[in-house]
């Protein structure tokens, strides 16, 4: 595949996997900080109090962002796979015209 189509496609994979994950991660964070605010208060020290609040965040999060991250999930799984043939055309003729492949006739 050319090095452009792979650079981009990386980049719009990340890009949706930071914008599909950020909810849940600031949640969690919001979560753990008023958590850690709470147990520096009350002096409580207690692991329980820190983790169950926030995985409670995280999957609350969750389950009302899910609805939106699955189209956007599969629509970016769509196009890759709508693209697929065009990507593996695309590799075949820069193969095909490199100076270095002695196969290059054969197609």
């Amino acid at each position: 595949m050319p090095e452009a189509l792979v650079v981009g496609t990386v980049r719009q994979a990340m890009e949706i996997a930071i914008v599909v994950s950020l909810p849940m991660l600031m949640a969690g964070m919001l979560a753990g900080i008023l958590v850690s605010l709470f147990q520096t208060v009350t002096s409580i020290q207690d692991n329980v109090l820190a983790f169950i609040p926030r995985a409670a965040a995280i999957f609350g999060v969750f389950a009302l962002t899910f609805p939106w991250m699955l189209p956007v999930m599969g629509s970016f799984s769509t196009d890759i796979i709508k693209r697929l043939p065009e990507s593996i055309r695309r590799t075949r003729r820069c193969w095909r015209d490199s100076p270095c492949c002695s196969y290059g006739a054969e197609w």
